[in-house]
């Protein structure tokens, strides 16, 4: 399957609800490696005296980066993925702009997939990380 297809863009910003509702934008796709942006809203905040992105929401838009990165190793619709386990560690305030999340394989093996993913404001030319973390999947290959 092609990765730049309008089918792969479609199915991750339009048919998985959680990206559809955050307005979740598919910046780019390779083997290997996601970028992402996530528009800031009202519905994100989550420290409502600084307007600033709630962490839950940046921890579930990293959890889906990861998740899409391993679905670039995907062959076949039947494969599966499930989180087993996902660690974030907060770096700096996320102000009321869009994030960028960006996702890379670290470790692809016959089970198991880890990512690194890594967050930053729009608009940022340093990029200062808000946030970075790992996340390990359950990969199932089904024939």
């Amino acid at each position: 399957m092609d990765l730049n297809d309008d089918f792969v863009k479609k199915m991750i910003e339009e048919v998985i609800p959680i990206h559809k509702f955050l307005g979740l934008k598919l910046l780019h796709i390779e083997k290997d490696f996601v970028k992402v942006k996530v528009p800031f809203r009202p519905e994100v905040v989550g420290d409502i005296r600084s307007n600033r992105w709630h962490g839950g929401i940046i921890t579930t838009v990293m959890d889906s980066v990861g998740g899409i990165v391993g679905g670039t190793h995907l062959s076949s619709i039947k494969d599966k993925m499930a989180t087993i386990d996902i660690r974030v560690d907060f770096l700096s305030p996320a102000y009321a702009k869009p994030i960028i999340v960006e996702g890379r394989t670290l470790r692809l093996g016959s089970r198991i997939f880890v990512a690194t993913m890594k967050c930053y404001l729009e608009d940022d030319p340093e990029q200062h990380l808000v946030a970075e973390g790992r996340a390990v999947y359950n990969f199932i290959r089904l024939k």
